[in-house]
């Protein structure tokens, strides 16, 4: 409620007192997320809140646990961060007029995300999905250039027909049991399951959930708007998609298969079968693509849709470590992806604002921190030790041990993405480090702000944190999957 409210009210105050309300409030609900989480990690327990204290259907209902509150928190953190740490571009990027636009826009996004989190009406998720979108499309468009209207169209064409989907899917659903709320949907479906009826409208209805959010989320072959946004948009609109965006839509999804149709039945459908399919082609072919890209931060988006399957992947596993391990990579992938991107922005400040992966030879050398900060990005894609990354993956092949139908390919996806992850990753690396000084602009070192070298030494310490401390994330995960 906080952020909706600031969100409004930045409208009527300048570009400073907006980006500074804004992050102060987000900061503010940072450690109230942080307090709820230790608190209901320590007792175990979750708690819904009726709002207005009216019942169903006239009232609503929050619902938070383990889970809720450290997605939430970790979404709350990545969003501060690549607002601090991308301050410089927002303000280079787009008109003087429209930048307290920009951080109202962050404001509607972060509470859209926030209640998807938290919700447990199906009609509020689906109007707060309607308010992601159009809050993700203006952060998009708001930079004002050609390849940015066309993008935002793009994905605005595609996101509607998702949401058109997930629209019918919520009709026949409240047709079908006459309730809104997740708890009586479940008790319903349970009824439902038992008597066999609506035997062929349940299974549509999930498909229609299911392909709905995949198109938002950007699992492949539903990819095709992610490279253009993300190329088009500002560095930091970039970063704060690709870090918590599709993984709002990803949550309100598993939140649909275990809270209003229940885990055992959306597994009997076979739903997830499929979606572990797509995961699995999206692990290859996202890869693929990013392997001949020679545009950075068109290989950025590319690796998204890579990652984005392997969540998708470790989902359609249908065993309990495997969704750890995709919720696991859904903090690993928001942490690190918003690096990567912000750290090809001090990249191409010093290599003339090319976004060449051949024109960044040696700019690892002219702007250290950013150099190492795609570097320790770079190597937690791939799957190195100690970082972020590996624990992923780690506990993705852990999972698939559980499921044998599954393991082989798995495993064999796994190993071949890692590959391919390291074909691009690498070289870029050695790119950035390869010295080459011939061009004036390329003699200088360059000394970055003091948020932007705050802001990516937090991103690169908590991708260390998540890549060595990270049983106790582990557990608190098992736990608020358990309550969840």
């Amino acid at each position: 409620m906080a952020t909706l409210i600031t969100g409004v009210a930045s409208l009527f105050f300048g570009r400073k007192k907006a980006e500074k309300v804004c992050l102060g409030v987000l900061m503010i609900t940072a450690v109230l997320s942080a307090m709820l989480f230790y608190h209901l990690s320590v007792t175990h327990t979750s708690f819904t809140f009726t709002m207005g204290h009216f019942p169903a259907p006239w009232g609503n209902e929050l619902q938070a646990g383990p889970f809720e509150s450290l997605m939430a928190l970790s979404f709350i953190i990545v969003i501060i961060l690549s607002l601090m740490t991308g301050r410089e571009r927002i303000h280079a990027d787009i008109t003087a007029p429209k930048q307290g636009l920009y951080y109202l826009l962050c404001s509607l996004l972060i509470c859209s995300i926030l209640t998807l989190i938290y919700t447990d009406d199906i009609f509020t998720a689906y109007v707060f999905v309607e308010v992601n979108m159009l809050a993700a499309c203006a952060l998009i468009v708001v930079k004002d250039t050609k390849a940015t209207v066309l993008a935002t169209i793009r994905y605005l064409v595609l996101s509607l027909l998702a949401s058109g989907l997930i629209l019918i899917a919520i009709t026949m659903l409240y047709a079908i049991t006459g309730h809104l709320l997740m708890s009586d949907l479940l008790l319903s479906m349970t009824r439902l399951a038992e008597t066999g009826e609506y035997a062929f409208s349940i299974p549509v209805v999930i498909l229609l959930f299911s392909i709905g959010l995949a198109v938002k989320s950007a699992l492949f072959p539903f990819h095709t708007w992610q490279p253009d946004a993300y190329e088009s948009a500002t560095t930091t609109t970039s970063a704060i998609m690709s870090g918590i965006v599709s993984k709002g839509y990803i949550i309100l999804l598993l939140k649909i298969f275990y809270r209003v149709f229940g885990l055992e039945f959306t597994h009997n459908l076979h739903i997830v079968d499929w979606l572990f399919i797509l995961g699995l082609l999206g692990m290859i072919a996202g890869s693929l693509y990013a392997v001949r890209e020679r545009n950075t931060k068109r290989m950025l988006a590319y690796s998204s849709v890579a990652q984005i399957g392997y969540i998708f992947m470790g989902i359609g596993l249908s065993t309990d470590i495997g969704m750890v391990a995709a919720c696991f990579h859904i903090i690993a992938h928001a942490v690190t992806k918003p690096l990567l991107f912000l750290s090809v922005d001090g990249l191409m400040e010093v290599s003339g604002r090319s976004k060449d992966v051949h024109e960044l030879h040696g700019a690892g050398r002219r702007n250290i921190l950013a150099g190492i900060g795609f570097s320790v990005g770079a190597l937690s894609m791939i799957g190195i030790p100690f970082f972020s990354g590996f624990v992923s993956k780690l506990y993705f092949v852990q999972g698939s041990f559980s499921n044998p139908d599954k393991m082989l390919p798995t495993l064999l996806v796994l190993a071949l993405s890692t590959v391919l992850a390291a074909m691009y990753y690498i070289p870029a690396i050695i790119s950035i480090y390869h010295s080459d000084d011939t061009r004036s602009y390329r003699k200088k070192r360059f000394k970055n702000s003091w948020n932007y070298s705050i802001g990516i030494i937090c991103f690169i310490l908590l991708n260390f944190v998540l890549g060595i401390y990270f049983e106790p994330l582990i557990e608190a995960l098992e736990l608020g999957l358990s309550i969840f």
